[in-house]
């Protein structure tokens, strides 16, 4: 009685180990399968760019808001004030510049008079030798007083002098022009100054409300009303909630046939029911330890060797179900079948993904 039992659980532990065998054989010798998987998103942290007390937090945590949504409000009394205040400078910057174009026209106008100041002298002069020439022929044949000779010689005298006090004035005036021209660039400057204060002051305006940059929920909420907020200080965080991914750590003897693009079966262990499908998006360029705080220095010391896990990211291929809440940090298996082609597009089919399009047409800075 007992040998036919035994040839029983022979040939069932025969045929057990037979289909384990061809399963092994057409599928599992080409899947990958790690445990040290978690869903990860691109968490924002929220920090205020000014300080201030907090007038309003119109958010709760948890709650979930959209691209452009109001987070944070600061009292903004002081930087109103210091916007109006800008305001003013840019005004009186104009102002300066108004008064110096006026200054200008009128300088124009004193040049003009100048010049026929200039003119009016040199006809003076003209006459004043034309009568010394006259009365130096009429003094020389004894027709004229040598007294009125002396007196066109005078006269003379008098008009060069008037010719070069009237130059004398004209080049003062375009002088003044110069000046001038000058003082309306300073007055520019200072006109664009204002305005880039002006604009420095409304720019911080904006900022006393600080808005969603994508949509999320969120989390970690630290702020609440009438507490007063430093630059930078972290005020809550937005997890884009629809945008997960799952990032697997698989060991350094799992990636040889592994390839952008390729598919991976999820097995979230929050929802066991619900299997998920994903595909390789990217392998990191490096292994966990090597980015960590205290990169292990196997250069010193005993040396004990520990095989290496490296970042794999997986991105979801579908929406996931209505029901299921993928949310930061749920653990996942994930399980990669290398016998799918993958992306050969992406970097020739390699680990690592193409170079952006954004990223080339960035254009290179010269020296």
């Amino acid at each position: 009685m007992r040998n036919p039992a035994l040839l029983v659980i022979a040939a069932a532990a025969l045929a057990g180990a037979g289909v384990y065998g061809w399963d092994w054989y057409t599928t599992g010798r080409f899947l990958e399968v790690t445990d040290n998987a978690y869903v990860q998103s691109d968490v924002v942290t929220v920090a205020p760019k000014i300080a201030g007390y907090v007038a309003r937090v119109p958010v709760d945590a948890n709650q979930r808001v959209a691209a452009g949504d109001v987070l944070l409000v600061i009292d903004d009394a002081d930087y109103r004030a210091k916007a109006a205040q800008a305001e003013a400078a840019v005004q009186a910057a104009r102002a300066s510049v108004t008064v110096v174009d006026s200054q200008v026209a009128l300088t124009r106008s004193l040049v003009k008079e100048a010049e026929a100041r200039v003119e009016s002298a040199r006809a003076d002069q003209a006459r004043a030798q034309d009568d010394l020439k006259r009365y130096k022929a009429l003094n020389a044949s004894q027709y004229a007083s040598t007294q009125k000779y002396q007196a066109a010689l005078a006269d003379a005298r008098k008009a060069a002098a008037a010719v070069a006090q009237a130059t004398a004035a004209l080049a003062a005036e375009r002088g003044n022009l110069d000046l001038l021209a000058a003082q309306r660039l300073q007055a520019e400057a200072e006109v664009a100054r204002a305005e880039a204060s002006l604009q420095e002051a409304r720019i911080a305006l904006d900022n006393t409300v600080v808005r969603a940059a994508g949509a999320g929920v969120v989390a970690n909420r630290a702020v609440e009303v009438g507490q007063y907020v430093a630059p930078g200080r972290q005020a809550m965080s937005v997890v884009p909630v629809d945008d997960v991914y799952v990032v697997a750590n698989f060991k350094e003897t799992q990636l040889a046939r592994m390839r952008v693009g390729q598919s991976v079966a999820l097995h979230v262990d929050a929802y066991p029911d619900q299997p998920l499908h994903g595909v390789i998006d990217s392998v990191a360029p490096g292994s966990g330890a090597v980015f960590s705080l205290l990169p292990p220095d196997n250069a010193t010391g005993n040396f004990t060797k520990i095989v290496q896990r490296v970042p794999v990211k997986i991105r979801l291929a579908g929406a996931a179900p209505a029901e299921t809440l993928l949310v930061p940090g749920l653990s996942v298996e994930a399980e990669v079948d290398t016998r799918t082609e993958g992306d050969r597009a992406l970097a020739g089919g390699s680990f690592f993904l193409a170079p952006s399009t954004a990223l080339a047409a960035v254009p290179k800075t010269q020296p």
